[in-house]
């Protein structure tokens, strides 16, 4: 009898412990850990918002951006009130540092460049930010999110995949998904009389996701397509979870969202790994190296004899390229018809350039890089229009930025769209489209050197981006070649971020057939 009420005493000892330790854990969690974390960042200098219990600012960001999204703009006006009304605001009060909450987590946000260039060259400092969310992971891993030795690896990897003497292969693929397109523009422009109207977005979406298709894995390329269109449904699920405060185990709930991103996830590691197995069976029996992204990668990781990565790893590598390629060449590819719709002078100077340098002729890579002035609006769209309009970090010990100590755990937001608007580094016509800018090249077209991130900075700026100017410059090259456009009376202004920035209500244009 004793031995069993010890026992009892023991098991509910246990229980009372187990509750206490976990009712701690979730009082410092939601209110012990922020108020130490805020009364830290002030002392050092930070103003910001007052933590709200739980949910911090996240239903009031919620809130502006879903008010914001209801109005449309003038094409000529600042978009940052629009996409991003919270950052605006607080920033007219506390200036150009300042913390915020997501959740119970504060986010330091800089908007000062040479602090955002310091954040983004110190890559041991300031590393990939993984957020607490983890439908994250599930939307996107590989490259763009590790750090360390395990970046490193990667990066001398797939590096190959993106030398000049690799993409050149890769030019035919993407002919031939901009001829299909252009095919379906012309049967669209021959049933009508003269003009046509037409929202050009979905198609320069079916594009991307086309040219990576290809681009990616050659000759399997319908299965990357169905690969493509299940992560486009992943993306539309996962967009409000994300945006969400996470509750831990959540996941693991059977919904029927959850089931069907499971379902989604595990068909798509699926497809790939079967294109993979089949790829390296090929290999094994003596089948040269295919001259796509896949066949690049799988080369170059046998090749690395004592840092291969596992099939796994290059899974998630193959789901980023369709993620980060297709998103980035079709928004900017979208935002310069739209730009070069409302700027029909600077369309005709670019159309001009095109039939010197190619005339009829379908783009080569050698004759891109002689191509000025489509470089200079390329690159005054992406000032405007960065694919991704901010970049995120976290430090992971007691970290200097500037004069001020930051804390182990601070997340860290680089509003890139921000900067690239800023008046007092690019002047008073910071809102307008002005491709001459960019005249003497990057390095002289703003006021303070180096306040340009279309592609990140420092050793982590985008590996692809060599690659997504090279398809973007072909596409509009051949578009140019064909067609000229303006912009459509429906056509509604109205930028949002979608993981991406992209024209919310489409891009809608009136097109013409170019004469010879």
């Amino acid at each position: 009898m004793e031995m069993q009420m010890i026992h009892k005493w023991i098991v509910s000892s246990c229980g009372v412990t187990m509750v206490v330790v976990m009712a701690w854990t979730l009082l410092k969690w939601v209110w012990v850990q922020p108020r130490w974390l805020q009364r830290h960042l002030r002392l050092q200098g930070i103003n910001g918002t007052s933590y709200k219990f739980f949910f911090g600012d996240t239903k009031e960001m919620k809130e502006m951006t879903k008010e914001a999204n209801k109005n449309l703009i003038n094409i000529h006006d600042d978009i940052i009130p629009r996409l991003l009304p919270f950052v605006f605001r607080t920033s007219k009060t506390y200036g150009n540092i300042f913390f915020a909450w997501y959740g119970p987590k504060p986010m330091v946000h800089v908007l000062d460049p040479a602090l955002a260039k310091d954040i983004l060259s110190r890559i041991n400092d300031f590393q990939k930010l993984r957020k607490s969310n983890p439908y994250i992971k599930i939307l996107s891993q590989g490259l763009i999110d590790y750090d360390g030795d395990k970046w490193f690896k990667h990066r001398k990897i797939i590096n190959p995949a993106f030398h000049t003497r690799k993409l050149k292969y890769m030019v035919p693929a993407i002919h031939v998904s901009c001829s299909e397109m252009l095919g379906k523009w012309q049967k669209k422009l021959a049933a009508c009389e003269r003009s046509c109207e037409l929202d050009v977005f979905p198609y320069l979406q079916t594009l991307a996701s086309d040219i990576i298709s290809r681009t990616a894995f050659g000759s399997n390329y319908e299965e990357g397509r169905r690969i493509f269109d299940l992560q486009k449904e992943l993306i539309l699920l996962l967009m409000p979870i994300i945006q969400s405060v996470y509750i831990p185990g959540s996941r693991f709930l059977p919904t029927k969202k959850n089931k069907r991103v499971k379902e989604i996830d595990s068909h798509v590691k699926a497809s790939i790994r079967g294109i993979i197995s089949k790829r390296l069976m090929a290999m094994e029996d003596g089948e040269g190296s295919h001259d796509d992204l896949l066949g690049i990668l799988l080369e170059s990781n046998q090749q690395e004899i004592d840092q291969q990565m596992s099939i796994e790893d290059v899974i998630e590598e193959c789901k980023l390229f369709y993620f980060a390629g297709q998103e980035t060449t079709s928004t900017l590819l979208v935002w310069s018809i739209i730009l070069l719709s409302q700027h029909p002078s600077w369309q005709s100077q670019a159309r001009d350039e095109v039939f010197l340098v190619f005339g009829r002729k379908k783009p080569d890579i050698h004759g891109l890089n002689r191509l000025k002035i489509v470089t200079m609006i390329l690159q005054e769209v992406l000032r405007l229009y960065p694919a991704v309009p901010a970049l995120y970090r976290l430090t992971h010990e007691k970290t200097k930025l500037g004069d001020m100590s930051l804390p182990s755990g601070t997340a860290i937001m680089v509003p890139v769209v921000v900067l690239h608007r800023d008046s007092e580094i690019w002047g008073s016509d910071a809102n307008e489209f002005k491709p001459e800018r960019f005249v003497d090249g990057i390095s002289k077209a703003a006021k303070v050197p180096s306040s340009y991130f279309p592609f990140g900075w420092g050793p982590r700026i985008c590996i692809g981006q060599h690659f997504a100017m090279m398809e973007t410059k072909i596409a509009l090259t051949m578009i140019l070649q064909h067609f000229s456009f303006e912009l459509s009376p429906s056509y509604a202004h109205a930028p949002r971020s979608v993981i991406t920035l992209q024209p919310q209500h489409g891009a809608h244009l009136i097109i013409n057939h170019v004469d010879c």
